[in-house]
């Protein structure tokens, strides 16, 4: 997984997204989207995340929102 991964289970759950093998490259790419980073580039994803949503209840909880737009390919 993404190395921030683990550091957003709690988020990941309360957006309802459970990552496995198949939506692990959707959600890291629709987090790196959100956070205007460019995709795979994990340290800066996780940087952008510490400095604009972690810390930020109103932020978090719009981060949230977004993820849970997520829907997975069919």
């Amino acid at each position: 997984m993404s190395c921030y991964f683990r550091h957003l289970a709690d988020i990941l759950a309360e957006s309802g997204i459970v990552v496995d093998k198949e939506n692990k490259k959707d959600v890291d790419r629709m987090i790196h989207e959100y956070l205007d980073v460019e995709y795979k580039n994990c340290s800066d994803a996780w940087r952008a995340f510490k400095e604009s949503v972690r810390d930020d209840d109103a932020a978090r909880k719009k981060f949230i929102d977004h993820l849970k737009k997520y829907r997975p390919r069919d």
